[in-house]
């Protein structure tokens, strides 16, 4: 008799999450940014938002929680309840951050649910003006005659920004500073105003200000030029052959969602990041985008945990630098 109860309440327990299911949205989902406003993963969740709620019926709601090298906002999604109505839009920062540092109080693999990729793009490596190099081999050889003397910043420990910079000191034997600033866009003015003299940061972002004249460009970060800088040179190309690093974000939610809500937003997702319009609008702006399955998405994570765990041992990064 007791096995036929629980066999009951586990089918009642299934009805009514199939019926949750079903159901989704039946109210506003928030999406959680653990960065600050006006970065690629911010602009990209306000875009993403925007589509999901016109597809689905219910606000999506986009909130920034930065801090902590996206600790803070991914520890809130972590902590909430598996029902579909908080996610969190992550970005390689998280991959890093699971050999950059490991006493955090959440794992990626252990306490969310992979839902879906959304884009990726290049970084470019920038100078302030004031500096004399006017290639990534001048910079190189000027970084080499004075060690130590020269800086660069980054939105904090584990942003693409940040790894990005470590990655180029060890690739090109480079002894040049690493400043965190507490997000993106601190960074960004720090390099205009000339108080940091580079950084690496989003195409995305930062081609404005290239095309203003307020920084200027020295290389970029994939494996081929930048649709939106055709002219600027690769770092491989420039000097550090094999070099490659670039920004991906995507969307994640607790772990024990409902399978039929992941899946529901995968297919909302792979939808609007495969309509024409948009990717036209984010190929001028040089971002590319990216579609998997859950359990796709699932795998590409933990190859990339692995993938940067290599890199923070090559590089020797470390969170208090």
């Amino acid at each position: 008799m007791q096995a036929v109860r629980s066999l009951l309440a586990l089918v009642a327990m299934l009805v009514a999450v199939c019926a949750g299911a079903q159901d989704y949205p039946s109210r506003p989902v928030k999406i959680v940014v653990p960065f600050a406003a006006g970065g690629p993963a911010d602009v990209y969740a306000r875009f993403l938002a925007q589509r999901l709620q016109d597809a689905m019926g219910q606000p999506f709601v986009v909130e920034d929680r930065p801090g902590g090298g996206s600790v803070v906002g991914t520890e809130v999604v972590a902590k909430s309840a598996a029902d579909g109505y908080t996610l969190l839009l992550m970005s390689n920062t998280h991959t890093v951050n699971e050999s950059l540092m490991p006493q955090k109080p959440f794992q990626l693999m252990r306490d969310f649910a992979p839902v879906a990729p959304i884009n990726f793009s290049d970084l470019v490596l920038v100078v302030n003006p004031s500096v004399p190099a006017k290639s990534l081999q001048e910079l190189i050889a000027m970084t080499k005659a004075q060690p130590g003397k020269f800086n660069y910043a980054s939105s904090g420990p584990g942003t693409p920004y940040h790894m990005a910079g470590e990655l180029f000191k060890a690739m090109a034997g480079l002894d040049i500073v690493h400043v965190p600033y507490k997000e993106s866009s601190g960074a960004r003015t720090g390099v205009l105003g000339g108080q940091v003299e580079m950084m690496f940061d989003a195409v995305t972002v930062m081609n404005e200000h290239v095309k203003a004249g307020k920084v200027r460009a020295l290389a970029t970060s994939g494996k081929v030029r930048s649709s939106v800088m055709p002219d600027v040179p690769t770092l491989a190309e420039a000097g550090v052959p094999g070099y490659e690093a670039v920004i991906w974000l995507g969307l994640i939610a607790p772990k024990n969602t409902p399978p039929a809500i992941v899946d529901r937003l995968n297919a909302e997702i792979t939808k609007i990041v495969a309509r024409p319009d948009v990717q036209a609008e984010w190929a001028k702006q040089g971002a590319s985008p990216m579609t998997m399955t859950p359990a796709t998405f699932e795998r590409y994570l933990a190859d990339d945990i692995v993938k940067w765990e290599r890199i923070v041992k090559v590089s020797g990064a470390r969170v208090d630098r």
